[in-house]
């Protein structure tokens, strides 16, 4: 009896000797499968643990190693521990470009370092490539990859905005101007300037593109011929063309093969969004660079139909398309408009175009678009009227490769929990559980008695 029992021990021992021998050699597999094949699962809404797919693209376009060093005291009044913040943000980037290297320096122990750099407030970011930077005090995907974008531009993109004639401002804050969508192209690395041609003897030709915005009172004669001047040698132009007259543009128009319908675009589509009809939503997008992956909404408000006609001088894509079920409203508009054969023209309706043309052994680049309202302050926030904005502009200044969807903002930064699922979690954590792996116990102990 004796002996049995010792064999019955010593194989009891063998056993879980061997279990233990083979579950620290499972662990340790895992362990190596896990340091050299690294996944990750982000399951946040919106995906807010992760990068978006423009930051990237912008990675993947940056050549070199990128420095990123950050002035902060080892612990702020407000934030706490804010290397440890920038140290968790930073690591996204780290592991799509291992060269992206991240240094801290306390500006209270080495102020001279803080001060030849420029650095003027705690936990300020200096981002470095190729011998330029940019500073950075905000701690966001979007800022973050703003400024690399701009580093990733081989210098400063200069613009011109027509002015003279009531024209939308770049940098005013009315709610016809732009001065929002100003600083977003000075956030991607644009400088935008004013343009009187009154005063100006000729349209510089080293500039990326001129932008026309909406004049309000018509261009003199002697104007206009700079224009076609700046066109004739190879300009690029964004020109922004609302309701009414063209104010002394028509021949600019007859220049590039427009036709500009008159009416404004009805859009019945938009009633059921419960915005106005005169809102015409853009979803349908011609096969061009610029609305190449794009798929987010655009919004036309009071947009007018463009039409490009076909010849041998420019080759054109129809952008966007709008009011597939509306049309171009040519009598007086009602809040019960309705289609009429006669007069009217159905949908879709072009609202945006882009034409191109090689002269000079170079690529001349134009678009036109129905709409001066949609860049407005009033509107920009509508859809992806930013991402589209920013897209022509970067097309237009030979920066295809930097086209992208401006990064997300995180939408979930807190959990947001009905009393009745506070009610499920707290039974399940502290009664169920509890009493499951109770009545586990009581099983084993009674099965173990049995034996």
């Amino acid at each position: 009896m004796i002996t049995v029992n010792r064999k019955l021990r010593l194989h009891l021992l063998l056993q879980n000797g061997l279990f233990v021998v083979l579950l620290l050699i499972l662990a340790g597999m895992l362990g190596y499968l896990a340091f050299e094949f690294r996944t990750q699962w982000d399951i946040s809404q919106n995906s807010r643990n992760s990068l978006s797919e423009a930051s990237l693209e912008v990675l993947r376009k940056l050549n070199g190693p990128v420095n990123v060093t950050v002035y902060a005291t080892n612990q702020d009044p407000q934030l706490g521990d804010i290397r440890k913040i920038i140290s968790d943000f930073v690591v996204a980037y780290q592991r799509i470009k291992p060269d992206l290297v991240l240094n801290f320096v306390d500006p209270v122990e080495q102020p001279h370092l803080a001060q030849e750099v420029g650095v003027r407030m705690n936990g300020e970011m200096v981002i470095s490539l190729n011998d330029r930077s940019e500073h950075i005090t905000t701690i966001n995907e979007q800022t973050f990859t703003n400024a690399l974008m701009r580093l990733a531009r081989s210098d400063q993109r200069q613009l011109m905005m027509l002015s003279g004639h009531g024209e939308r401002k770049l940098d005013g804050i009315a709610n016809r101007d732009m001065g929002d969508f100003g600083k977003k192209l000075a956030e991607a690395g644009f400088k935008g300037e004013a343009l009187n041609l009154a005063s100006t003897l000729e349209i510089p030709s080293n500039i990326s593109a001129l932008i026309i915005a909406s004049p309000q009172t018509d261009l003199l004669a002697g104007e206009v011929d700079k224009l076609l001047d700046y066109i004739e040698h190879g300009g690029n132009l964004l020109w922004l063309v609302d309701q009414g007259s063209l104010y002394g543009l028509l021949p600019l128009a007859e220049k590039l093969g427009l036709t500009f319908t008159p009416g404004v675009v009805v859009d019945p589509q938009a009633k059921r969004l419960r915005v106005p009809v005169t809102f015409a939503l853009g979803t349908i997008y011609g096969q061009h660079v610029i609305t190449e992956n794009f798929d987010f909404i655009t919004v036309f408000p009071f947009a007018r139909q463009i039409i490009f006609n076909e010849n041998e001088e420019w080759y054109g894509v129809s952008l966007v398309e709008v009011a597939p079920e509306g049309w171009v409203e040519t009598g007086e508009l009602n809040d019960e408009a309705t289609f009429n054969e006669t007069d009217d023209v159905a949908g879709p309706v072009s609202v945006a175009v882009a034409l191109n043309r090689t002269i000079d052994d170079r690529e001349q680049r134009i678009v036109i678009v129905g709409s001066g309202h949609f860049l407005a302050n009033a509107y920009l926030g509508n859809g992806g009227n930013i991402d589209f904005g920013i897209n022509l502009v970067n097309w237009l200044a030979g920066d295809e490769d930097l086209i992208t969807i401006q990064p997300r903002a995180a939408i979930d930064s807190q959990l947001m929990l009905d009393e009745s699922a506070l009610t499920v979690i707290v039974i399940s954590f502290l009664i169920v559980l509890p009493l499951l792996f109770l009545m586990s116990g009581l099983i084993i102990w009674w099965y173990r008695r049995r034996r």
